[in-house]
């Protein structure tokens, strides 16, 4: 049996800190028992995020610079230390109840096994890594990456940036992740076609009801 879930998918790219402060409030209604488990699956504009670990000098651009190629820089709550979130990269918030006792070790290996399921839907072979970082591999290449916090050592927010047809030279503004030796790539590099969020949404909502054990349905109007 399957657990009832929401999903909310927002149309276009969503500004981060809306869709931040969205996370945050949904959360908090996740916390009090207010409203079921909960997959937010989104593209946002550009924007650089810093985990609680990140270093300022993994930022290599100037912040000016930043903003002139139209990007923004945000510090935030989740774990991990800088990524970038942009147009082409499928964005995943899973805000879910894992229980009085969590086991934050096994949300993360459920992250990663949904975005390799989703890969191997599409003919490209992922893995994890865990003698270096979570996150969704192909050789020493991040294809998805993944930051989590729990709210109240209870409710999961932030979650996983799966790169489709992401524009890779963004991440030259960074040392993405804190691991100057690794590279990132993307589904369409790997694939050799392109690969579109449009494609991938249903089948990254798919693997994570399977993996998750969930039962979506859309959100209520009020909170999509």
């Amino acid at each position: 049996m399957r657990t009832p879930a929401w999903i909310v998918r927002p149309p276009g790219p969503v500004p981060y800190d809306l869709a931040n402060a969205a996370m945050h409030e949904l959360a908090e209604r996740r916390l009090a028992g207010e409203i079921p488990d909960t997959l937010i699956l989104l593209e946002h504009p550009p924007v650089f995020t810093a985990g609680r670990r990140a270093k300022p000098q993994e930022l290599l651009w100037a912040e000016d610079e930043v903003l002139a190629r139209g990007a923004e820089v945000r510090r935030i709550d989740r774990g991990g230390s800088f990524t970038f979130h942009g147009p082409g990269q499928l964005v995943g918030y899973p805000i879910l109840d894992l229980g009085a006792r969590p086991d934050a070790s096994a949300h993360l290996r459920r992250i990663e096994e949904t975005v390799i399921r989703a890969g191997n839907e599409i003919g490209v072979q992922l893995r994890r890594r865990d003698d270096i970082q979570t996150g969704v591999w192909q050789r020493d290449d991040k294809v998805c990456a993944i930051g989590v916090r729990l709210m109240r050592a209870r409710v999961s927010l932030h979650g996983f940036a799966l790169n489709c047809d992401v524009d890779l030279s963004w991440f030259g503004g960074i040392v993405a992740c804190g691991l100057p030796d690794h590279g990132v790539t993307s589904l369409s590099k790997l694939a050799r076609r392109t690969v579109t969020v449009a494609r991938m949404m249903p089948i990254v909502q798919r693997c994570a009801a399977d993996v998750f054990g969930l039962a979506f349905r859309p959100a209520p109007e009020l909170v999509a």
